[in-house]
């Protein structure tokens, strides 16, 4: 009996053995996830990042680079004694500033990698692989540069990514960029690329031995992809030399395409400014100008178009068959509307339509408005409102137009329901009358009011203004080739496309804007700023029966729109159809023009 549970003892001692030594073959010999795990403390995986998509010019001119520079990685653990004097002169940093960034590393973890040190040029890099420094590495990244240094509320710029940004897209990690403004936002998932792994093995002293399993783990990183815009950057430079010292806008499109050919805002900023280690003390600086640098007007501020938006209410009131081209009305500085007096400056009276954009006159509009919205077939002026409404937002007003640009605001128009708050409903046409001459609640984009220009310079249609011409290896997308109709017919288009000419070749307030040979189309604007001086606006388009440009320009303060706006638009003409600017005084005009800004220097 005995002897029967020796040998069944010693039958289970065997299998244990066996099945014990079976385990430890298949994890050993045919398992290798729990060598690769031991072999963890000796491997070391290296994130690779893609030089992030160059942006180009329409005409293939550099906007924007990428810039090799290099961070500086440490594992605590790995560290070895060092010279720590020699480190910091290397580096080109304060010793205690040192100490306090490796105590963070070592504080987060001491096995993982950390960046110590962001953003190194390529100088510092070669200096530091020169020394042997057992646990620290570098690690090749790329930041943006700016050859020209123009549109940097356009192009946007690139910052380091925040919790949620990690949590919401797998692809960021901790220390890793995005755009965050501007085209480097629109389009950051074609521009940030993809990014690679490099698996090298090291000693216990943090030495590279080389690369793991001869890089049968290892990936590249992918570059991002270049984008062409549609930014002529000549044109976009000139614009801002000419805002300088100004707080304003312009935008500028083809109507033909709908590109945006300038977009420029005032005061602007060196987009340099907000690359590499400066950045933070950079970026405060321009958060706290009261100029607002980085907002951008051409497409965020709600400004009062002023007399540029007569002809929105002319074409509205064509359209309704309220008003004709032979309309007139008499103007001796300024006339009686409804038991009010409508002030107007000194011009020829009586106007018909074409006399009355030529001239600006203010009572013309005034009649024009009041005539729309107590036209018999409506109930009452509120329902004539109502169609007002509906045609000013088929322009594009008080709404986005879709554009691929980031930050795009609606601009302001006021509707039926914000007058019927206001007055408790007790309203007609005299009571909104502002809206005849572009002042009251209303408020536009430089983008919205070039998009209307470009909307009469086609006759009736326009395309939605975009900023990219062409992403690498894709299509546009159509809905930037799809015409977009305004609910006016062509005729009426056309007669108010010959009253700009008219007001430019022939006489009225913009003169100014003649370039002969070019068949320039404009419209003054001066829009009411109280307490302050006046706001200067011009808007054009050229040639006049092959449009190739529509330009919005907006002056905070400039006074009459042919004060400086006008000029601006003009030097911008010559420069696009030309090749070059023909009225070079006029550049010292507008760039000696000293305007106050009260309103922001007083803070």
């Amino acid at each position: 009996m005995d002897s029967n549970r020796i040998n069944i003892l010693r039958i289970v001692v065997v299998l244990v053995a066996l099945v014990i030594l079976g385990r430890l073959f298949y994890i050993q010999v045919v398992d290798d996830r729990y060598r690769q795990g031991a072999q963890n403390n000796v491997l070391r995986y290296e994130v690779l990042y893609p030089a992030r998509g160059e942006i180009y010019d329409r005409t293939g001119e550099f906007l924007v680079q990428s810039k090799e520079v290099y961070d500086l990685m440490v594992v605590p653990r790995d560290v070895k004694p060092f010279d720590t004097v020699l480190m910091c002169s290397i580096l080109e940093v304060d010793t205690a500033l040192f100490k306090q960034e490796f105590r963070k590393a070592a504080n987060y973890s001491r096995r993982r990698p950390s960046i110590l040190f962001k953003q190194l040029p390529k100088e510092t890099k070669l200096k530091f692989e020169e020394r042997h420094f057992p646990g620290f590495y570098t690690q090749y990244r790329t930041i943006r540069s700016y050859p020209r240094k123009i549109a940097g509320n356009l192009l946007g710029e690139v910052g380091e990514v925040g919790p949620k940004q990690i949590e919401a897209d797998p692809w960021y990690r901790s220390g890793d960029y995005t755009g965050v403004s501007g085209i480097e936002l629109a389009y950051e998932e074609e521009l940030r690329g993809k990014k690679g792994v490099r698996v090298g093995m090291v000693d216990v002293y943090g030495v590279q031995k080389g690369s793991y399993a001869d890089g049968a783990l290892d990936s590249l990183a992918t570059p991002g992809l270049a984008i062409t815009s549609t930014i002529d950057a000549r044109l976009q430079q000139l614009a801002e030399h000419l805002l300088e010292g100004k707080v304003g806008s312009v935008v500028a499109i083809e109507p033909a395409t709908g590109e945006i050919l300038v977009m420029a805002s005032s005061p602007t900023f060196d987009p340099d400014e907000l690359v590499g280690r400066e950045r933070g003390k950079n970026y405060s600086k321009l958060m706290n100008d009261p100029r607002r640098p980085l907002f951008n007007r051409a497409v965020m501020s709600r400004y009062p178009p002023g007399s540029t938006f007569k002809l929105v209410n002319s074409l509205i009131a064509l359209q309704e068959g309220t008003l004709t081209p032979s309309t007139a009305y008499a103007c001796s500085g300024g006339n009686n509307i409804g038991g009010r007096f409508m002030a107007c400056h000194v011009h020829g009276s009586p106007v018909d339509l074409s006399g009355a954009i030529q001239t600006s006159c203010n009572p013309y509009f005034a009649f024009v408005y009041r005539n729309l919205l107590e036209n018999k077939k409506f109930a009452n002026p509120r329902d004539g409102f109502d169609v007002w409404y509906d045609y000013v937002r088929s322009f594009g007003f008080g709404r986005k137009l879709d554009s691929d640009f980031t930050n795009e605001q609606n601009g302001y128009i006021p509707d039926r329901a914000f007058y019927d708050r206001v007055y408790n409903g007790r309203w007609n046409a005299l009571t909104t009358v502002s809206l005849a001459i572009g002042q009251g609640e209303i408020g536009v984009s430089m983008l919205q009011l070039a998009n209307f220009i470009a909307t009469i310079a086609n006759r009736g249609y326009y395309y939605i203004p975009h900023v990219i011409r062409e992403v690498e290896g894709r299509e546009l997308d159509s809905l930037f080739s799809e015409r977009h109709y305004a609910k006016v017919d062509k005729k009426h288009f056309d007669t108010v496309a010959e009253a700009m000419w008219r007001a430019v070749n022939v006489s009225g307030t913009a003169t100014a804007a003649n370039i002969p040979g070019w068949d320039v189309c404009g419209k003054t604007g001066t829009a009411e700023n109280p307490p302050w001086r006046d706001n200067s606006s011009f808007a054009c388009f050229a040639p006049l029966n092959d449009p190739k440009i529509a330009i919005s320009v907006y002056i905070e303060n400039g006074g009459f729109g042919a004060t400086v706006a006008l000029p601006i638009a003009r030097l911008l003409l010559e420069q696009y159809l030309q090749g070059e600017v023909s009225s070079a005084h006029l550049i010292d005009y507008v760039r000696n023009q000293q305007i106050a800004y009260p309103a922001y220097d007083r803070r």
